[in-house]
């Protein structure tokens, strides 16, 4: 059976991770957690790009060897996805030898199909980006100086040999998969644009650099190394190497500043390989912070380590999905985070769970509660009902619906809460208090369900008071004499979930 194939970009190791690295990889995290809560073989590929002539000249001016200074960066990615609770499969480096075994392979394949040949280039680079630019989209400034459209920094004016990958002849070809495929480009506001990129003719574009050689060397002529960024897209077939239950991939997830790459050139290659393309590519939208574009100018790159330091790793990874729908640009701001922070989980969550476990504790010495009919419930007949829509939100990856359904129902078990108010039944119907409370039990208990794959240690600790039987098989005999097991599945109130800030 073939497994739900889930892939991050590969990050480019000039610098290190940042909070655009963080929200792309929490959020195909949170995606593959969800497949394998409902029981779906998953697998999720991240990893890091370390070829170019960046990379060597960070290097340079760090005073290591280009191997020794990817090494170092990447160690920081793998760090991070660690105290992110990123759960990857596989992580691959573009300087394995099994990633450029097959580069070379792909690469040897396409020049005896002749939809690689070799020719000459003249025209405009942009360094800071690693691409070629068009005079036409090129930006003029001070004194006539060309500046690119993306960094914003002079143009270089290249002439050399290089080897072009023919992406003309694939326009129409690209153009009825997206047709046949509607659901291949994501979102669909975004899907217009590649369209008409694709629409308005596709040239042939350069693969190698003869002046660059920090890379893998083209197939029989080593005076030539694999672009960068061609290298690079060819990750994700990679690493599936030897394993037969993962191509194609179901879902790229990407940046918008990379989606052509993906979107337009990635597919092209795959047809003149005569491999199948990936189900999905979805490009979400770049963060600002404090309304202004993260650079390193500014200084303004938000270090995700700082913000679970203060905030915890739960709270950044929902607010980071939260706070726009997924494919749109958003700002952050720690303004923003707090509130949400403040609002949404220590009030409407985290102060709903402790009342809740607190009556069960006090009024039924945590004892589950009797459970009712499940004609009448709330549970059943609001609650349960929504896990459909929750679902179907979740595999179109609009994480930012899921979580405003999923807050709507914690607002109505609050709401439920006030108006039965269990602490007066306590007094004058403990049966029909006993009722009241199942039913905001088991509300609760599938709400942490819903919660798992974007808070995941959240969940578990919602669970542990709830009295979800956490691993019973596994407990001793010393633990059976103590009383542990009398204690398993006992609701009782714990720490608070989510401590207010100031």
């Amino acid at each position: 059976m073939k497994k739900y194939y889930i892939t991050t970009p590969l990050y480019y190791v000039n610098a290190a991770p940042h909070i655009g690295h963080a929200y792309t990889t929490i959020a195909a995290d949170v995606l593959a957690r969800f497949q394998r809560g409902r029981g779906i073989a998953t697998h999720l590929l991240t990893g890091t790009d370390e070829h170019g002539q960046k990379i060597e000249d960070a290097a340079k001016a760090s005073g290591k060897h280009s191997i020794d200074f990817c090494d170092a960066v990447s160690g920081k990615f793998r760090d991070l996805w660690k105290r992110l609770d990123i759960q990857y499969d596989d992580y691959i480096r573009t300087t394995e030898k099994r990633h450029e075994d097959k580069v070379q392979e792909l690469f040897a394949l396409l020049m005896k199909n002749g939809d690689i040949v070799k020719g000459r280039y003249e025209g405009l680079y942009d360094v800071v980006s690693e691409s070629y630019v068009k005079e036409a989209d090129a930006v003029k400034g001070p004194n006539g100086v060309l500046l690119s459209p993306d960094s914003g920094k002079p143009l270089q004016k290249l002439s050399e040999e290089t080897y072009f990958f023919k992406l003309s002849k694939f326009g129409p070809r690209l153009l009825a998969h997206y047709r046949d495929n509607p659901g291949f480009l994501a979102p669909s506001n975004r899907a217009l644009e590649i369209v008409r990129f694709v629409s308005a003719g596709l040239e042939d574009i350069s693969v190698s650099r003869a002046k660059v050689k920090w890379g893998i060397p083209v197939p029989g002529d080593p005076d030539h190394t694999v672009y960068v960024w061609f290298d690079a897209l060819i990750n994700y077939w990679s690493a599936t190497a030897g394993a037969d239950d993962l191509w194609p991939a179901d879902v790229h997830i990407v940046g918008k500043e990379i989606y052509r790459f993906h979107a337009v050139i990635w597919p092209a290659i795959l047809m003149a390989a005569g491999l199948p393309l990936p189900k999905k590519v979805f490009a979400h939208g770049w963060w600002t912070v404090d309304g202004r574009k993260m650079s390193k100018s500014l200084s303004n790159f938000v270090d995700p380590c700082e913000i679970t330091q203060e905030f915890g790793v739960d709270a950044l990874r929902y607010f980071l999905l939260r706070e726009m729908p997924f494919g749109n640009d958003g700002d952050f701001s720690k303004a923003s985070l707090t509130k949400r922070y403040n609002a949404e989980l220590a009030n409407d969550l985290g102060n709903l769970v402790s009342r809740v476990a607190e009556m069960v504790d006090k009024f039924l010495g945590g004892r589950l509660p009797t459970k009712p009919p499940l004609s009448g419930d709330f549970y059943t007949t609001v609650v349960a009902k929504r896990t459909p829509e929750i679902a179907a939100k979740m595999e179109e990856l609009d994480f930012h619906g899921a979580l405003n359904a999923i807050w709507g129902v914690i607002r109505e078990i609050n709401a439920r809460v006030n108006e039965k108010a269990p602490w007066k039944l306590a007094k004058d119907d403990m049966a029909q208090c006993e009722l009241v409370l199942f039913d905001l039990v088991w509300s609760l208990r599938l709400v942490s369900g819903w919660i798992d794959p974007f808070m995941p240690h959240t969940a578990a600790k919602i669970h542990m008071q709830l009295g979800v039987r956490q691993f019973p098989d596994s407990l001793t005999a010393e633990d059976v004499l103590s009383g542990v097991k009398e204690r398993v599945g006992l609701i009782q109130k714990g720490p608070v979930l989510f401590p207010r800030k100031a």
